[in-house]
């Protein structure tokens, strides 16, 4: 015979198995997250649908941020990236930064395979779609407020996430050629400096 609710006829704690814990709170994220956006989906809400106690969420994925990238299917925190990446501003150590970064993902399908799937998924699912838009710029622009160059930083982001998207797209979506056949050190060697400029550098064409 199963346990007795508690006088709350609310289920806490662990549930039984680690991975049954944590798929569970994954399932109620994106539940959450594709109905209230993921600013307005609260940790506390996820727990309660996921029937755990909402320390369990710190527990498995540390954050809501961590949980959100982890539910979209996303295997780098942007943020975490983007703030080491633009740590002390200057221009040529963003670009040796973006390269490595850059290239290590192009180098790796369990980095770059994730990542084109959320995109492919952006464009054919609204609901992906919307969360997307809320987190990029959104909480992303929050985080790296006063590390981006001067002017407008949500437009400094978009252009930023265009170029990286596109990237991503034209090489292991679509499959253009020769950029499918081009190292992945000459591509991000290449593209770096225009993610430089973006992030950092000046967007008028009269101040280059």
């Amino acid at each position: 015979m199963s346990s007795p609710p508690d006088q709350a006829g609310k289920r806490s704690g662990r549930r039984p198995g680690e991975s049954g814990t944590r798929e569970a709170i994954l399932a109620a994220a994106r539940r959450q997250f594709a109905e209230h956006g993921y600013a307005r989906a609260a940790l506390r809400a996820i727990a309660t649908d996921a029937g755990v106690d909402q320390k369990l969420i710190a527990h498995y994925f540390g954050s809501k941020q961590q949980l959100f990238l982890t539910a979209v299917g996303l295997p780098l925190n942007p943020v975490e990236i983007l703030t080491a990446v633009l740590q002390d501003g200057d221009p040529d150590s963003v670009t040796e930064r973006l390269t490595t970064i850059l290239t290590r993902i192009l180098k790796q399908p369990e980095l770059f395979q994730p990542i084109a799937a959320v995109i492919r998924a952006s464009a054919t699912e609204p609901e992906v779609r919307e969360l997307m838009r809320e987190f990029f710029p959104g909480a992303l622009l929050d985080a790296l407020c006063g590390l981006l160059g001067p002017g407008d930083a949500g437009l400094r982001l978009n252009l930023f996430g265009s170029q990286v998207a596109g990237l991503i797209l034209v090489r292991d979506v679509i499959g253009v050629r020769p950029i499918t056949s081009t190292s992945a050190d000459a591509i991000a060697e290449a593209v770096a400096p225009t993610l430089t400029r973006y992030l950092v550098g000046p967007l008028n064409p009269d101040e280059l």
